[in-house]
């Protein structure tokens, strides 16, 4: 656990939350700002600050929980589809520093889905795609 920190308040059971789930290592709860009908987040009991941060263990299990409950969302509230979201970082749009991912049901109803991006795909460059593949994967082996 961390000190300050809200979702580590909330595994504690000392702040309180809409749990929709848990298992040994992850917890899923209610998005008290959502994005849309049944937005949720999952998060790691034990306290990682990103996604750079988390042990494999963990969010290997954050995510599996993640995709159980984007089934349950799918099912039960008859989503059309579910964006999975994380924030890495300040300028990531992150503003809990314990890590999370958002699971984010979609609807064509948009009464129900108020999930508005700010990316636009659009078609890049095959040239420097194909140099910033090369270099990664250089650095990644």
């Amino acid at each position: 656990m961390s000190k300050q920190c809200v979702f580590c308040d909330i595994v504690a059971g000392d702040s309180p939350s809409v749990t929709v789930a848990e298992d040994d290592t992850s917890l899923a709860f209610m998005d008290i700002n959502p994005a849309s009908d049944g937005h949720l987040l999952v998060i790691p009991k034990r306290h990682s600050t990103d996604l750079l941060d988390i042990p494999a263990e963990d969010l290997t299990a954050v995510t599996l929980s993640a995709q159980r409950i984007a089934e349950v969302a799918v099912r039960e509230l008859g989503a059309d589809g579910v964006n999975l979201l994380n924030c890495c970082g300040a300028d990531a749009w992150q503003t809990v520093f314990h890590f999370h991912l958002h699971v984010i049901p979609w609807y064509v109803d948009k009464t129900r889905d108020r999930l508005t991006l700010p990316w636009a795909p659009t078609r890049g460059r095959m040239d420097t795609i194909a140099e910033l593949g090369a270099r990664l994967s250089a650095a990644a082996n």
